[in-house]
């Protein structure tokens, strides 16, 4: 895993500023400056967090949806699509997985541009992509 985020900075370039943060997301939005331009990589690993430490889910997704909608700034929101599979075996993998259902539905409905992405593909499924012709 240290490989593979080594790697995802790396790509990224010099430009950017790397802020780790497993859950306090709304905290480190609110220290930054007004206008910032943030990439929230991702909300899937925000979820496991909270599932893994046993949080109050539902607390914790109002309170991070309050938090996003509040920011004063430029976000994009990175998070995984985990439906589209089978019905996973074991209850904890159930559970991430209609968590992550319900998370994505919040995050969508407050979203002014929501892109599924598939084999390198955007879809727009709200809103229009800036500089994409239909």
């Amino acid at each position: 895993m240290k490989d593979r985020i080594k790697t995802h900075k790396d790509r990224r370039g010099a430009g950017w500023r790397t802020v780790e943060e497993p859950k306090k997301i709304v905290e480190t939005l609110g220290s930054l400056p007004s206008g910032a331009c943030v990439l929230f990589d991702c909300a899937s690993l925000w979820l496991t967090n909270h599932l893994l430490d046993e949080s109050d889910l539902g607390a914790e997704t109002d309170r991070l949806l309050t938090g996003l909608s509040s920011f004063d700034g430029t976000l994009v929101t990175v998070s995984n699509e985990v439906g589209s599979g089978i019905v996973p075996e074991n209850a904890l993998a159930r559970r991430f997985a209609d968590a992550q259902g319900i998370l994505n539905q919040r995050l969508a409905t407050d979203a002014d541009l929501v892109v599924l992405v598939a084999a390198g593909l955007p879809l727009v499924l709200k809103g229009t992509l800036p500089g994409y012709m239909a």
